[in-house]
């Protein structure tokens, strides 16, 4: 058994700890409610602009965009948002088991392009190509943050060096659930499609030029959605997780605190015996 001064030494660490990890979940919990707004503000406009772009894929309109046209699958890009920081639990481990599960069921090479400093490290760990990434992107992340990574993606596929683009992110459903989501950006999805429907648009000043700006819009519009997704997850995780820590480290605590109590007992006893022992012994 440990000395009573370890023990106390241990109890005073434990408690230092619980006071830290205490003071991250509050920073999560407040982050994660001014992340939540932010992904609710959003998503109108993200609904919005995926429901146009599948009425679009049952349109017939006279220039058909590269976005709207599957090809032969020869090369695959995978974008992959994660979080910069650790400590939210399993939410990037999840996610890039969905991401890898990806990679793995592709027959042909992928290129990565990465948000957050754990996918990178994530894919630098399995030897994938990464041909762009981003990272400390801020608690309120701007559009401008993410736009040079979906550049990349979006020129790589229009040079033909990319023959699909899916996106991986957790999504949030509430505090205690995020889910990891895997969508097909490019070329834009026919899932969900109603079929029989017919939508059609009048095109100003020609489609080309509609198509061209709205369909970047969309997957533009797609990653931010899914970064601002993926941060109220981390923050929510985050707190879920520091909250765990705390109440272990209060656990621990408490167990110390009966093993320190016992080893003094135990210490009080053995002087009493000496006492007693040397008391007789003079006797």
């Amino acid at each position: 058994m440990a000395s009573a001064k370890e023990i106390r030494g241990q109890i005073k660490a434990t408690q230092n700890t619980a006071k830290i990890t205490k003071a991250m979940e509050m920073v999560a919990a407040s982050k994660m409610r001014k992340a939540q707004d932010r992904v609710v503000a959003a998503r109108a406009y993200a609904e919005g602009i995926e429901r146009i772009v599948k009425n679009l894929m049952r349109s017939h309109p006279e220039y058909k965009h590269p976005f709207l046209v599957q090809r032969e699958i020869k090369r695959v890009g995978l974008i992959a948002v994660s979080t910069d920081k650790g400590l939210c639990g399993g939410l990037n481990t999840n996610a890039m088991k969905k991401a890898l599960g990806i990679m793995q069921s592709a027959t042909v090479e992928v290129d990565a392009l990465n948000v957050g400093r754990r996918a990178s490290q994530f894919m630098r760990r399995f030897g994938i190509n990464v041909v762009a990434s981003v990272e400390d992107i801020n608690d309120a992340p701007a559009l401008e943050e993410t736009l040079g990574v979906v550049q990349v993606a979006m020129d790589k596929y229009m040079a033909g060096e990319l023959d699909e683009v899916h996106l991986v992110y957790s999504k949030f459903v509430n505090t205690m659930t995020q889910t990891p989501t895997s969508i097909r950006l490019l070329p834009c999805s026919q899932d969900d499609v109603a079929e029989g429907a017919y939508w059609d648009y009048l095109y100003e000043p020609d489609s080309q030029v509609v198509l061209d700006g709205l369909l970047r819009r969309y997957v533009e519009a797609l990653v931010y959605h899914s970064v601002l997704e993926n941060k109220a997850c981390e923050h929510s995780a985050r707190m879920v997780a520091m909250k765990s820590a705390t109440d272990n480290a209060k656990d621990i605590v408490k167990d110390l605190q009966i093993t320190y109590n016992k080893a003094r007992q135990a210490a009080i006893t053995q002087e009493i015996a000496e006492i007693c022992s040397g008391a007789a012994a003079s006797a």
